[in-house]
């Protein structure tokens, strides 16, 4: 499968709606505007498309994305579990699709109004799925407390501080604020602000978290040989991963020989094992950011530095623009939006395109990954 995977697809076409704390469109018509716009940025009519991948999150379904857009038949579809771990798993199953000639024009898409939608953590009338029943009885409501628990626990492993977490914060804010599609474009962070701020679940403070985002995204993969003859410069698919660990436990992972060792440990052995090239050879990487705690453990993970490095990898600059390892270069899920990571695989597209707004020079492999803590998956992009 490695062998017939690697670069025989690429994304061709990416769009997206902007991004706001309430948008008044419905999460269907936001999510046929995302794939449109990916597809005339491809220069393929919707009438091609065969192929669909999605969240199984996702409200709105092929069925009524492919009437919607007018697509011709549909011989592939899946849906990818896990909320945000489930993101470079669509695209990676529609590059499966496309190479072995089930499909030939694909789309993945993610539309979501959690800026003006209710929290899920809120329905308290149906019964808790089986992870649920083991954290939200006592306490850990939320996801953020979850990832609390797993932050405090790094921070008393291996001397974390703070400080740390701050400067992921701030490496995707700063990107934000040369991006005027973020949310956060022209609103600057500083120290003060970060240490200042109220806590969310400690040690996890406003900052520390993701944002509440109304709005969509999409990309379109087509086959290498295809892909050529695209409007735009294409962006292959060099390796894909999906990880599930031994005795995973979602977000808390306790039940795990080593709760600090997630999902993205496991995806990076498949990843890396079907590349050609390492970590050392990655220029840019869109690292899922749903709290500043993921980071240096995806950074451990992924084999950027070692156990327990993963937050004195971030001092000096080390994920700014210049630095050993630029993150999240449109903002991320901190700073950009936060559409269950689907906004880091389009940011890939555009570094390895030339055209982001945060540009890192020279750039031509790209990693993107999903979310740590669940059930992961992961990209290798290349130019």
């Amino acid at each position: 499968m490695a062998a017939t995977l690697k670069d025989a697809t690429a994304i061709v076409g990416i769009g997206q709606t902007p991004f706001a704390k309430q948008l008044p469109a419905s999460e269907k018509t936001l999510a046929c505007r995302a794939i449109v716009a990916a597809l005339d940025d491809a220069g393929i009519r919707p009438s091609e498309v065969d192929a669909f991948a999605s969240y199984t999150m996702e409200e709105t379904d092929e069925v009524e994305i492919a009437k919607a857009i007018g697509a011709g038949d549909v011989t592939f579809f899946s849906q990818v579990g896990y909320g945000g771990g489930g993101s470079c798993a669509t695209i990676a199953h529609l590059a499966l699709a496309v190479a072995t000639g089930q499909a030939t024009v694909g789309v993945a898409w993610r539309s979501r109004k959690r800026g003006s939608g209710p929290r899920p953590w809120r329905n308290t009338r149906t019964q808790l799925p089986t992870p649920g029943q083991w954290t939200r009885p006592y306490g850990l409501l939320r996801p953020a407390d979850e990832i609390a628990m797993l932050a405090r626990r790094y921070m008393h492993e291996y001397g974390a501080t703070r400080d740390h977490l701050f400067n992921v914060a701030l490496a995707c804010r700063n990107r934000a604020n040369q991006n005027p599609a973020a949310m956060m474009y022209e609103r600057p962070l500083t120290r003060e602000m970060y240490m200042g701020s109220r806590w969310i679940s400690e040690p996890l403070c406003l900052f520390d978290n993701c944002l509440e985002t109304d709005g969509a995204l999409a990309c379109v993969v087509v086959s290498a040989q295809r892909a050529r003859d695209c409007r735009r410069r294409p962006v292959y698919v060099h390796a894909a991963a999906q990880g599930l660990p031994a005795q995973h436990h979602g977000m808390v992972n306790y039940w795990a020989d080593d709760p600090l060792t997630g999902p993205s440990w496991t995806a990076a052995r498949h990843l890396w094992k079907n590349a050609d090239f390492g970590p050392q050879h990655v220029d840019v990487a869109q690292i899922y950011d749903a709290f500043t705690a993921l980071i240096p453990l995806s950074l451990e993970g992924y084999g950027f530095c070692g156990r327990g490095e993963g937050a004195a990898f971030s001092e000096g600059g080390a994920l700014e623009i210049g630095g050993r390892l630029p993150i999240n270069t449109a903002g991320g899920g901190l700073s950009e939006a936060y559409v269950h990571g689907f906004n880091l695989i389009n940011e890939g597209v555009r570094q390895l395109r030339g055209s982001s707004t945060a540009q890192v020079p020279d750039a031509t492999t790209c990693l993107v990954t999903a979310g740590e803590g669940v059930p992961t998956s992961a990209l290798l992009l290349r130019s």
